[in-house]
């Protein structure tokens, strides 16, 4: 353990870049095996890139991330938008966003190589509910509220999601929210995520998802890429 708050501890993974435990949920926000890996793996190669791969004339990328925490997902993406020369639209929800105190002890602008670390920063700063243009190629929206309370018309590509795993949060696993998300993609539109217990895959294949197994991350023998029916 680094250090701690009152309510997270920060414990340095195996690609040494850290993330968060929560005590009284006995959780992780990434695996302890590499936080940035685990990301880059998930989000980035299973979900944007194989959607560049099968959509190579996309304008503009439309990606909904559930669970924005320490703000990886966004910022891999946004580091990515721009080695690409992909224009991203990001929409991200959180309910319970870390304070800029905790957000100080997040060590990935050091781990991860960019052309601008302040970015980092400036994701975690930015207002709620108001979409931001980053860069030329990201622009960012966040949402502060509870997954089962959020719905778009159907006009993203890709979810990324990133919740607490279903035992220690069953409620953000269930067949009402991933309604939720797969209303909010449009036809062809996928969604990532690095759990394959049987119940996630019951609950996505009855809302109208099929799903693929994929390899996981070090650390994790699968992960699950579900396409919109």
């Amino acid at each position: 353990m680094l250090n701690s708050s009152n309510i997270h501890e920060f414990v340095e993974t195996e690609d040494r870049s850290v993330t968060l435990y929560v005590p009284e949920l006995n959780e992780h926000y990434h695996s302890v095996h590499g936080a940035i890996q685990e990301a880059q793996h998930i989000f980035l190669r299973a979900g944007f890139d194989y959607w560049l791969d099968t959509h190579p004339n996309t304008p503009c990328l439309h990606i909904l991330e559930a669970g924005f925490g320490t703000g990886l997902n966004a910022y891999l993406t946004l580091l990515h938008a721009h080695e690409k020369q992909q224009p991203v639209c990001y929409h991200t929800l959180e309910k319970y966003p870390l304070s800029l105190e905790e957000i100080k002890h997040l060590n990935y602008t050091m781990q991860i190589d960019s052309c601008d670390k302040s970015l980092f920063n400036t994701i975690h700063t930015i207002p709620w509910e108001t979409e931001q243009q980053l860069t030329p190629f990201f622009s960012i929206c966040k949402h502060k509220c509870d997954f089962r309370d959020f719905d778009m018309p159907p006009i993203f590509d890709i979810v990324y999601f990133d919740a607490f795993n279903p035992e220690v949060q069953p409620h953000l696993w269930t067949t009402e929210v991933f309604t939720h998300f797969h209303t909010s993609l449009h036809p062809d539109g996928i969604l990532v995520t690095y759990c394959v217990k049987g119940i996630v895959k019951q609950a996505l294949r009855t809302v109208g998802f099929t799903i693929k197994r994929l390899p996981g991350p070090p650390g994790k023998r699968e992960m699950l890429r579900a396409h919109k029916i």
